[in-house]
């Protein structure tokens, strides 16, 4: 491992290097031979997302630090998530039934109390401030990554807790996408034992591919500009009313907070006009590449040979995601939900919009958009249950 200077350090060479790493990953996971699709399969181009950058880091080819991480996180993440956001299809979400929902809650409120509990029993070995990570890692375990970018300004969280935090969330959360992949493989038996429907899942997906099959056109100059002006000036026009005196701010309720609830707010609404068509045309695209290049940047922010410095965060983790999965099983078993319903309620918090559609997708190849409206539900509710999750950790440890 290297402990001199980062090999590549100058800002720009430092976003070409993470574009490629993007771009390479996605290009080979769109190779015919078998065995490259079967690589990809069970370790999917967004698992590399964080761990090549974070290996970089670690050997020191990319710096840990970079103002290019702040840029993404300050800039390009509101952007991406705009784009995602104004995509929604929340009547179809609404039309999974509650079952879906109630699984998918049952996870966030796994997620929501485990968080406490776990550094309750660990915080005689934890830092003082380790609820400020907390706070931050359960906005990425609530809705993705995307979230914890907005946590991890809202708590403020300090730069000797956000790598064993960051690593906590790739070793321990991608462990658990990698999991509920290989679950895929008995989700009949499950169904079967548990008694479980899963007529409404394919209803559905047949209305959601339905829809983006007959609107989809291809994407030209006048669509592409107008995509890339919602996303970029949107989301910056949300951060400069964000701003306002007259919007109240605390320690938490800061500028990047009200930025992202802002921006879940006013994606929502606009899903329900005309600007949603841009989906036709291929926003949610351009803002999955905004939030690819944050994910990479989260991982280029973590050091694996800070490991060896912090495994009371890897402990804390796995406990913490211990109580998720207890809660999302034990729910999805009092509602004879199909075990997909847990796969996409659990990765719709853990992983967000990212990695949900991904395990839809191994699951069921078609309802890859399921997974996405999941994964989306999770960027609602997880800016204000991350909020509590992290304010709870701080009464636990009278921080």
């Amino acid at each position: 491992m290297n402990n001199g200077e980062p090999l590549i350090q100058e800002p720009m060479a430092v976003f070409a290097y993470l574009i490629a790493i993007v771009g390479l990953m996605f290009m080979l996971s769109t190779v015919k031979k078998k065995s490259v699709q079967k690589f990809f399969k069970y370790a999917p181009p967004v698992i590399w997302m964080y761990f090549l950058p974070m290996l970089s880091t670690t050997f020191g080819i990319i710096p840990q630090s970079s103002g290019l991480y702040d840029f993404l996180g300050t800039y390009i993440l509101p952007a991406g998530l705009l784009l995602l956001m104004i995509s929604t299809n929340v009547p179809a979400t609404f039309k999974l039934g509650g079952k879906a929902v109630l699984v998918f809650l049952a996870g966030t409120l796994g997620v929501v109390i485990g968080g406490p509990i776990a550094i309750g029993l660990f915080q005689g070995i934890l830092p003082e401030d380790a609820w400020r990570g907390v706070g931050a890692l359960a906005g990425s375990w609530i809705g993705g990554s995307a979230n914890m970018g907005a946590m991890l300004e809202a708590f403020n969280t300090p730069d000797d807790i956000l790598s064993p935090i960051i690593l906590t969330d790739t070793l321990v959360g991608i462990s658990w996408m990698g999991v509920m992949i290989a679950l895929a493989n008995f989700q009949e038996r499950f169904n079967k034992w548990n008694k479980a429907d899963n007529s409404t899942i394919k209803q559905v997906n047949e209305e959601i591919a339905t829809d983006v099959e007959n609107n989809a056109k291809p994407l030209q100059l006048p669509q592409l500009f107008g995509i890339m002006a919602v996303g970029f000036a949107g989301s910056y026009l949300i951060r400069v009313l964000a701003k306002w005196d007259l919007i109240p701010k605390s320690d938490i309720m800061n500028v990047s907070t009200w930025t992202f609830i802002i921006i879940t707010a006013v994606g929502i609404a606009l899903s329900f006009t005309k600007v949603r068509r841009l989906e036709y045309y291929g926003a949610s695209k351009v803002g999955y590449l905004g939030i690819f290049l944050f994910l990479t940047s989260m991982g280029a922010q973590a050091n694996l040979a800070d490991i060896k410095e912090s495994p009371e965060f890897i402990l804390m983790g796995i406990v913490w995601l211990s109580i998720h999965i207890i809660t999302i099983f034990t729910a999805a078993r009092l509602l004879k939900a199909p075990l997909f319903f847990v796969a996409v309620g659990s990765q719709g918090n853990i992983g967000g919009t990212s990695s949900a559609p991904i395990v839809a997708s191994v699951f069921q190849p078609a309802l890859a958009p399921v997974g996405l409206l999941m994964g989306i539900l999770g960027n609602v509710v997880g800016t204000y249950a991350a909020l509590l999750t992290g304010k709870l950790a701080q009464m636990v440890i009278g921080g």
